[in-house]
């Protein structure tokens, strides 16, 4: 499986395929997957906190990224970053 490095950038589509840069800002293992926080490159470069849209990605087993399915496995991937972001 691939690993992402923190401050890694990519190019992912939104829902109307308009492409945007994201940033890893940071990466879990969490019951058997792995999840990445990423956030727009765009939002990183204004250094202000509290407007930057953090988005929870799941890592498929080709290392593409995935979208969290349920409200339970985003829940619980989101309190396990908010811990992982407080340290």
């Amino acid at each position: 499986m691939k690993s992402y490095e923190i401050g890694e950038i990519f190019t992912i589509s939104d829902d109307s395929d308009e492409q945007q840069e994201v940033e890893v800002i940071a990466e879990i293992s969490l019951d058997d997957s792995d999840y990445v926080a990423v956030s727009f490159v765009e939002d990183l470069q204004k250094q202000t906190t509290e407007d930057i849209d953090i988005f929870f990605l799941k890592i498929d087993e080709d290392g593409d990224f995935d979208a969290i399915e349920s409200d339970e496995e985003f829940d619980k991937v989101s309190a396990a970053f908010d811990e992982l972001l407080q340290e």
